[in-house]
């Protein structure tokens, strides 16, 4: 059982984020906010998939009034991506966000600042406060510490700003697109406030690269108890980010949401082409919202044994399958026809 660090709770729309409450997935659209049917559309798919917040840039006013129509239709929270420009948090804000990820220091005269924390106080909108390693400060950059370091210095300047009015509704991230420099900043301002952490790599890369460093750094992290809500930031369609953000949160025991898939690495007894039909099952049942395993086994010799935990399985034979239920066959069926029954039989269980 992982000891999670305490933290404060915020609310981001109808989802809690802090203290014991579950570590919520997150993600962001990649369409043009201003195009609110594709936006919209691509938030419902968002939310199709489990993701629980998604956040939208806005980058100019048309974005910002945008805003407005897309939180009317929305099924999940929304959260306003905002740079330099205070009028946009303002806009925002007033047109009915759930929240702003918006650097107080990076919007220029403190009065700027006054404005978008009395409102955000006003509506109870928290901010997310996003440090990136790439994009410090210029006086911290020509510090000589280590970059995490630089980092956690740069959200502390930011939260002391917010701290100063009286604001306290705030979230932290700390990104690097480097998996040790993010791990040891998210471990540094751990232990010096007790703010709900979003964690997660920046530019981590695309499927397969990004995969495997979000799920190492993000993984390590909540494995130490740190992180109240995530997000896998890949260079691919944003859905794929909210079934990654699952699976790291199911492999560590945090989210039980829908299928938990195994299958075996494959070997000189399979006689089934196995790694096509595993790919099939498993993209048949991604949206299945049920808390069960489904195994997907090479042969029918250690199959359902080693995988006698699943509650649904898949043992290949010479051009044929068995059907498991925990650990025991009930159905044996011809290769063509294995998906389409396996279906059926978990379907209707």
């Amino acid at each position: 059982m992982i000891k999670r660090r305490k933290s404060k709770e915020i609310s981001v729309g109808n989802v809690k984020i802090g203290n014991n409450n579950p570590i919520s997935v997150q993600s962001m659209c990649n369409t043009d906010t201003r195009d609110i049917e594709a936006t919209s559309k691509q938030i419902k798919e968002l939310a199709d998939a489990g993701c629980e917040i998604v956040r939208l840039a806005v980058l100019n006013k048309d974005a910002g009034e945008a805003i407005k129509e897309l939180v009317k239709i929305s099924p999940v929270p929304l959260v306003a991506d905002i740079h330099f420009d205070y009028r946009l948090a303002l806009q925002c804000i007033n047109n009915g966000i759930s929240a702003l990820r918006l650097n107080p220091g990076n919007i220029g005269k403190i009065e700027h600042t006054q404005e978008v924390v009395k409102l955000a106080k006003q509506q109870k909108i928290p901010i997310r406060i996003g440090v990136n390693a790439g994009s410090l400060e210029k006086n911290l950059q020509d510090k000589d510490i280590p970059l995490s370091e630089k980092m956690v210095e740069s959200a502390l300047n930011h939260i002391k700003i917010l701290e100063d009015l009286d604001f306290d509704l705030i979230k932290i991230s700390l990104k690097s697109s480097d998996v040790m420099t993010t791990i040891e900043a998210y471990r540094l301002i751990a232990e010096k406030v007790d703010y709900p952490l979003h964690i997660g790599l920046t530019e981590a890369g695309t499927l397969k690269g990004g995969l495997i460093k979000s799920a190492v750094g993000i993984g390590t992290l909540l494995s130490e108890g740190i992180g109240d809500t995530i997000r896998v930031s890949l260079t691919e369609n944003p859905v794929e980010e909210v079934y990654a953000g699952y699976d790291i949160l199911k492999s560590l025991g945090l989210r039980k949401r829908g299928v938990n898939f195994v299958s075996c690495p494959t070997c000189g007894r399979t006689q089934i082409n196995l790694i096509e039909l595993a790919k099939k099952v498993e993209e048949r049942f991604k949206n299945y919202d049920k808390d069960i395993t489904i195994a997907v086994m090479g042969c029918a010799v250690n199959g359902p044994g080693e995988a006698k935990h699943a509650d649904f399985g898949i043992a290949g034979g010479i051009g044929e399958g068995y059907i498991f239920k925990k650990g025991e066959i009930i159905a044996r069926v011809p290769e063509a026809e294995l998906l389409q029954k396996f279906e059926e039989i978990v379907l209707n269980s």
